[in-house]
């Protein structure tokens, strides 16, 4: 990558530096020749792509990294272990994630298939002599609110849900004081998300709930799948117990490739210990000794489960470099310039999008309201705009990636498929 160290990005210095990462999906090349039409892209993807809040854009080092997976499998067989060759990969993971948590201790984070899955391990590691209680808002990931529902429904947890506290242009807002008016001396875990999935709202006042919730005992997860990577975020600051997140989104690293944070303090707490587990969380794990008690591993590994899907690290790495090499505040920057432009784009074109009072206070994509939400965003992608629905709401996602003609194009479909 040749893009400069500094200096904000602007469409020439990504045409020029970035897009060439991106050939695949962005210069319309053909990945492979494989005759079967289900494998095969022909001549790689059209169109207006503005679902990166979705599935991001893998660069094409992602390929080579996982193609290198495959050769060492293939030469390799079982010495992958011995040598370290797959594990290393999955320690580069842990590494760059944590530097984007603003961690100092890679292994701090453990890594999971699925955000859902980091929420469980927390889950299953509070006592198990009554149920546990937690408050959490409406405004959470479908995972999130269906695994609590079932632990409720299993008499495993009680559940405070707060709802939102308010409206800004017919769009649902989260406070802090409602979810702390909610938290009580009982509270065993507060969950917040840091960017609401459906909104984009970015959480105000995140500290004021750490507070709160330590005041009365509590411990608080963050779900920032939808921060990392494209929001500045920090998670020693305030320091929150744990986060969950994953590569699928702007960190361009496809699915399965997640992650559970634990905070330093926590892991030093003997108290919590998950029963999410496996002999990857063993210490000496190739010893095959089996100590009654168990013994487990230090810091963070002793959280690990089994055996650990390797091929996610080695498919997720690449677009986290790029993330890395990018900035996040640079891309951060850039995108809100995006939105903002793409906002005039609807406004000139008659469209209604939500135009929020702070454009910093909310993510990495944009909103249109709109009674067929769902119904739009296919009519959409017929004309070549990828975009999704949420709800009452069309999301918008451009990244850097994205042109300023698929803003336009992607303005005039909207107002052309209004109807």
């Amino acid at each position: 990558m040749n893009l400069p160290a500094t200096g904000a990005l602007t469409e020439g210095v990504v045409r020029e530096c970035l897009a060439p990462l991106f050939s695949y999906t962005v210069q319309g090349m053909s990945v492979c020749d494989d005759p079967d039409p289900s494998v095969a892209n022909g001549d790689g993807f059209s169109g207006a792509y503005l679902a990166n809040h979705s599935l991001g854009r893998p660069p094409d080092a992602t390929l080579d990294n996982v193609v290198r997976a495959m050769r060492l499998w293939y030469g390799r067989l079982d010495e992958c272990w011995e040598d370290d060759r797959w594990m290393s990969e999955v320690q580069t993971f842990r590494s760059q994630i944590a530097l984007l948590l603003g961690l100092d201790v890679p292994d701090c984070v453990v890594p999971k298939t699925s955000a859902g899955q980091g929420l469980r391990a927390v889950l299953n590691a509070f006592p198990l002599d009554r149920p546990l209680r937690v408050v959490a808002t409406t405004g959470e990931f479908d995972s999130i609110d269906f695994i609590l529902k079932t632990y409720t429904q299993r008499g495993r947890a009680v559940v405070k849900w707060v709802p939102p506290g308010g409206r800004q242009g017919g769009v649902p807002v989260f406070g802090p004081a409602d979810v702390c008016a909610a938290v009580t001396p009982d509270t065993d875990l507060v969950i917040v998300s840091s960017v609401f999935f459906g909104t984009g709202q970015i959480l105000q006042g995140v500290e004021d709930i750490v507070a709160c919730a330590k005041r009365h005992g509590a411990r608080v997860l963050v779900d920032a799948y939808h921060a990392v990577g494209v929001v500045p975020f920090d998670m020693t600051e305030p320091e929150v117990d744990f986060v969950i997140g994953g590569s699928y989104k702007y960190l361009r690293g496809g699915p399965g490739a997640c992650y559970l944070a634990i905070a330093p303090q926590v892991l030093d707490d003997d108290r919590l210990q998950t029963l999410d587990t496996g002999w990857f969380a063993k210490k000496d794990v190739f010893a095959y000794r089996r100590p009654d008690p168990p013994e487990y591993a230090t810091g963070g590994d002793a959280w690990m489960e089994s055996t650990p899907p390797v091929l996610t690290a080695f498919q997720a790495n690449p677009g986290i470099r790029t993330t890395l090499s990018v900035g996040v505040g640079r891309a951060r920057a850039y995108n809100l310039d995006q939105q903002d432009a793409l906002r005039d784009r609807f406004r000139s074109h008659g469209v209604d999008c939500f135009q929020p009072p702070d454009p910093e206070a909310y993510g990495a994509f944009t909103l249109v309201p709109h009674p067929d939400a769902s119904g739009l965003a296919a009519r959409l992608k017929e004309r070549a705009v990828t975009v999704d629905a949420r709800g009452g709401f069309v999301r918008f996602g451009p990244d850097f990636l994205t042109t300023t003609d698929e803003l336009e194009a992607a303005a005039q479909a909207t107002a052309a498929c209004w109807g």
